[in-house]
């Protein structure tokens, strides 16, 4: 169980896809989804389809690109945006996850959503579920110009959201984003081990982790 002292922490940020909400969507959206649009459109088997659309996203992996609904529908002639409104019926928060904002809230703590997502998956997102007006603040990496895999991320958002990098927890389902947060300075890391809930959860690694936000909420005097 991660140790958090609470008094400690004046802000929290927080990763969207993975982290509040289940990555099962968006695993669903990009590996089965995408490709059947993809093959019915091009005329293709369904498992070239798959194969030919997993080497363009591993080519964009880690990439602003790779998380721009712009990008790919130019880069495959589909609408991605209104793809994922055929799918958003499996758009989910995870357990507990309002719970957790609410008592980041009563606590007087300062909730960010920091997320790769694109502007428009954020907005669909916000729509199909109860986490909008539960953020002091949501910043989008779209809007930054950078990733939150690049060294550049924390800087820039640092310029438009001042915060002590020994006083905010950042939780986040990347141990590659997390890691870069980690040379930034921060102080309170938190990993999410259980971002899929259709997938086995991971095993802990370098980071304190938690498979489920319940895990949090007694330390924040909520039971």
């Amino acid at each position: 169980m991660p140790i958090i002292d609470w008094n400690a922490v004046d802000g929290v940020f927080l990763d969207m896809d993975g982290t509040l909400l289940d990555l099962h969507f968006d695993n669903h959206f990009w590996l089965e989804h995408v490709p059947l649009r993809y093959a019915e459109a091009r005329g293709l088997p369904l498992d070239q389809a798959k194969a030919q659309l997993l080497a363009q996203y591993r080519s964009r992996e880690g990439s602003l690109e790779w998380y721009c609904v712009d990008h790919w529908s130019r880069e495959l002639g589909l609408d991605i945006a209104l793809l994922k409104e055929e799918v958003d019926h499996l758009i989910a928060v995870h357990p507990h996850v309002i719970d957790f904002l609410q008592a980041l809230a009563t606590r007087g703590k300062r909730r960010v959503l920091v997320t790769n997502a694109h502007q428009k998956s954020i907005a669909l997102k916000m729509e199909r579920t109860p986490l909008a007006g539960h953020f002091e603040r949501i910043i989008c990496s779209h809007d930054l110009g950078v990733p939150k895999e690049s060294n550049d991320f924390w800087p820039r958002l640092h310029a438009i959201e001042p915060f002590d990098r020994k006083r905010t927890l950042f939780v986040d389902d990347s141990p590659s984003v997390l890691r870069v947060a980690k040379d930034y300075g921060f102080r309170w890391l938190l990993a999410v081990l259980t971002p899929d809930s259709k997938a086995p959860a991971r095993e802990p690694d370098e980071f304190p982790a938690v498979e489920h936000f319940a895990d949090l909420l007694p330390k924040l005097g909520i039971v």
